[in-house]
């Protein structure tokens, strides 16, 4: 009779540091290993015998050889799989729709999930191919914003569901805004903590397979995919973002999701407004018809995104009609009205969306104005993003309090025309002191130009399975 075989943490790090290809079994071994630690850990129980538990120091061994030597698309698969099953997963076959979600790589006033999410819902309220979008957000983290912290400005909005309570959200609302609970993909929560402390956060593999993991620990049928391009974008050059880009679609087909990623552009703030309540301010005024000039790219981005899940879903021939649809369902008012039945859902007090400029309450503002006539040429946007950061809007580590009313509203798109003295941002913040450091922050990155800039398109490239 066969016995079974022992795997060991020495042997599996040594493989991966050679170069060699890790059997499925060797990584379902770490993923495991990595789980059972943790949950002795919060128990205070012992650690286990050899083939059971992996120390601190061998997980960062692991990480740093998938960093140097990466994964092939087989194990970049058995990786994400092992990831996704490795806590609860929700089960959307009782729901009989199709389940649909969105992911952004992060920027810089990238609000779009907030309109995404309710023209999707109204979609899925509106007969035909029934839609429903268990959205599973995160938070802010570094010179990029997180979903979660914007909804929980919202007075009484309650994003921490049980994936049961998040079932009967959608059914009731056919989406739900929620974060990840505890026992949702550990595993991610117990590596990416270690990537940030071993230097592999970057690792396109380990990305891939963080996300991954936990969108298709939603049971998803279909998922649209926005990975940015640019100066505010993770991933720092284009080659980059597209190997992020395709390595994603790939294990999301893989794993039998239809999934598509768009390239879009990161190289100022996305709309109006950087922060947290003052975005949910600016996606508030589209959805009730007050279109203002700088949310147009948001605008864009949104309809871009929602059209290509339309197509997804079979609720639009062509991403092209998709687009048109969730225009249309915005301009309607049918994805306002979704917005409210799910903040309202989820324990969110609706009335300050009445007035959701009033609800603005920071207690300091300073104005940054061009220096001189000419043309707003570029910025940094990765440097806008620490500015927004550190008016209190961020956090630089996981579990930092955030302000829900620090933040910039920009005034000007690279490629207008700016005179001297002409308002460029207006900063927000809860705190005088914190003005200072941020307002030098935009004053140094900003250029202006004798002239006018080549405008860049927001959508650079669709990344798609085949």
């Amino acid at each position: 009779m066969m016995r079974d075989v022992v795997i060991h943490p020495i042997d599996v790090l040594l493989k991966k540091r050679d170069g060699e290809e890790l059997s499925t079994a060797e990584i379902e071994f770490v993923v495991g290993a990595v789980v059972r630690g943790n949950a002795r850990e919060d128990s205070g129980e012992t650690a286990g015998a050899v083939g059971e538990t992996i120390s601190d120091a061998q997980i960062g061994a692991f990480l740093m050889a998938v960093f140097e030597r990466g994964l092939s698309l087989r194990e970049l698969g058995d990786l994400t799989r092992a990831m996704r099953f490795s806590g609860e997963t929700f089960d959307a076959s009782v729901l009989e729709t199709f389940t649909l979600d969105k992911h952004s790589t992060g920027g810089v006033g990238d609000k779009s999930s907030l309109l995404i999410a309710p023209v999707w819902a109204a979609a899925g309220m509106d007969g035909g191919s029934s839609v429903s979008v268990p959205m599973i957000s995160g938070r802010s983290l570094g010179h990029t914003g997180g979903t979660l912290d914007k909804l929980e400005t919202i007075p009484g909005f309650d994003s921490q569901l049980s994936l049961a309570r998040m079932g009967e959200v959608l059914r009731e609302c056919h989406a739900a805004l929620v974060g990840q609970t505890p026992r949702l993909v550990p595993a991610d929560r117990i590596l990416y903590g270690m990537r940030d402390h071993t230097g592999t956060v970057e690792s396109p593999f380990l990305i891939c397979a963080s996300i991954m993991s936990k969108k298709l620990a939603e049971d998803l049928r279909g998922l649209v995919l926005d990975v940015k391009v640019g100066s505010g974008a993770f991933m720092p050059t284009l080659e980059r973002s597209k190997f992020l880009a395709e390595l994603m679609v790939s294990t999301g087909e893989s794993a039998g999701t239809k999934t598509v990623a768009l390239l879009t552009a990161m190289d100022e703030p996305l709309g109006r407004f950087s922060g947290n309540w003052v975005e949910v301010w600016e996606c508030v005024d589209i959805m009730q018809g007050r279109r203002h000039s700088m949310s147009a790219d948001l605008i864009e981005l949104s309809n871009a995104l929602s059209g290509w899940g339309l197509f997804l879903a079979g609720r639009a021939e062509s991403p092209e009609d998709g687009t048109a649809l969730a225009d249309e369902i915005l301009r309607s008012g049918a994805a306002y009205a979704a917005w409210l039945r799910i903040v309202a859902a989820q324990g969110g007090d609706t009335s300050v969306f009445e007035d959701p400029a009033a609800f603005h309450k920071p207690k300091a503002m300073r104005v940054l104005r061009a220096s001189r006539d000419g043309f707003l040429a570029g910025m940094d946007c990765k440097e806008i993003g620490w500015a927004v950061q550190r008016l209190g809007a961020g956090r630089a580590r996981p579990g930092d309090p955030v302000s829900a009313h620090a933040g910039i509203e920009s005034h000007a798109k690279i490629g207008d025309r700016v005179e001297a003295g002409q308002a460029l941002f207006t900063l927000f913040s809860e705190d005088e002191a914190l003005l200072e450091e941020p307002y030098r922050m935009l004053g140094g990155t900003v250029r202006i130009a004798d002239h006018r800039p080549e405008r860049q398109s927001l959508l650079r490239e669709v990344v798609k399975a085949g």
